[in-house]
């Protein structure tokens, strides 16, 4: 163990994908897969071999964050969540304040062995309740009840110093009444961080194939302002989009791949970022898992793609990440001398005076208004 992570630097963050669940939720379009006969001791091996394959071209890096996404990583085993963090501790130094992020759905059998994951090491649970009615649960694919995630939230609030949960709002025929008491029962249920997601429906999934649609434009936008009323006036500000935190409880995890910082991606489908010899590198690891398997097993690690990035390429994506934050984009963090070779100067001073934009010397940010509308205004602001 090292130093504090400083919060005037972007991090180093490690991501594990962990490809599986019990059942595919009809909204999501991650790379998740169902399988009933996973070789638990094959996919640490691969795990490991891949983070080492990373860290021997990155010697010298120091985690601040740990990430277990999905899928549903609170279906691996807590020992294998041990070995894969003791196995990060070998191969780089590891900051003093490491945030180490486990996702959970709230199941009795996962919410078993929540226990066990603290004991491995995790220090931040990620609780998907996604919503807090029954019928909604339902709509969503969910396999919990509404009284399950209450009671496994409250367990994980018992064991853990930091819990988050996720909510979707803006669901078909929802109304902005409905949703004001389900946002009020959640801020009663919230510790210091929760995430708020819009429904979005996506190309290729259940929901696109049967024709569902979300919530009316109007109606998502009353609802998008209900929730920063709300969430403000109890103090958790929204730090991005659809993310609020009370101060110093933001998810350290989340601002390093925002604010432009170098993330390892591992396991299928994983995406990475990795700057090496000045040279900022985007990674892919193969999607399929079988094949992820198999790739790892015969050359040592399950990288599909390892793509330079154009200086122009990574301006347009920092500037992409970076705006989703209130903070904005510190322009000399980013390195953001370029900005002229992809910004619209003429469509940014619009912006500016249409109130979605504020723009200064060490500053680059989106208002509040300009976030809520942030698709709209990238659209304008690159050319």
């Amino acid at each position: 163990m090292t130093r504090d992570a400083s919060a005037q630097d972007p991090g180093f963050a490690v991501y594990i994908h962990w490809p599986f669940c019990k059942t595919i939720c009809p909204y999501c379009d991650f790379n998740v897969h169902t399988s009933g006969d996973i070789d638990q001791a094959a996919w640490l091996d691969a795990l490991t071999k891949d983070l080492d394959h990373v860290a021997g071209d990155t010697p010298g890096r120091t985690v601040t964050s740990l990430y277990f996404g999905g899928g549903t990583p609170s279906l691996m085993p807590p020992k294998t969540v041990a070995a894969l963090i003791a196995h990060i501790a070998k191969r780089w130094s590891v900051a003093d304040d490491v945030e180490i992020t486990l996702e959970t759905n709230p199941t009795s059998s996962e919410a078993a062995r929540l226990r066990e994951f603290k004991d491995a090491g995790v220090n931040r649970l990620s609780v998907g309740l996604q919503a807090l009615n029954d019928d909604a649960l339902l709509f969503l694919g969910r396999d919990h009840s509404a009284d399950d995630g209450r009671r496994v939230l409250a367990q994980a609030s018992a064991l853990f110093k930091r819990v988050t949960f996720d909510l979707i709002y803006a669901r078909p025929d929802q109304t902005t009444q409905a949703w004001r008491a389900e946002l009020a029962e959640a801020l009663s249920l919230a510790g210091d961080h929760v995430s708020l997601y819009q429904l979005t429906i996506e190309s290729g999934t259940p929901f696109m194939k049967a024709g569902i649609h979300p919530a009316d434009e109007d109606i998502a936008a009353d609802m998008f302002e209900i929730t920063q009323t709300e969430m403000t006036a109890k103090g958790l500000q929204a730090y991005e989009i659809s993310n609020h935190a009370r101060p110093g409880h933001e998810s350290r995890h989340n601002l390093t791949c925002w604010r432009g910082g170098d993330y390892v991606g591992i396991g299928p489908g994983a995406h990475g970022r990795l700057t090496l010899d000045g040279q900022t590198f985007g990674t892919h690891q193969i999607h399929n898992p079988a094949r992820w398997l198999q790739k790892v097993s015969d050359g040592g690690h399950g990288t599909a793609k390892r793509r330079a990035l154009s200086t122009q390429d990574r301006t347009r994506e920092l500037l992409m990440m970076g705006l989703r934050l209130s903070e904005g984009i510190d322009k000399r963090r980013a390195n953001l001398h370029q900005l002229d070779d992809v910004i619209n100067t003429e469509a940014l001073q619009m912006l500016i005076d249409g109130g979605l934009m504020v723009d200064s010397e060490t500053q680059l940010r989106a208002t509040a208004d300009g976030r809520q509308r942030l698709n709209a205004v990238l659209a304008k602001l690159l050319t």
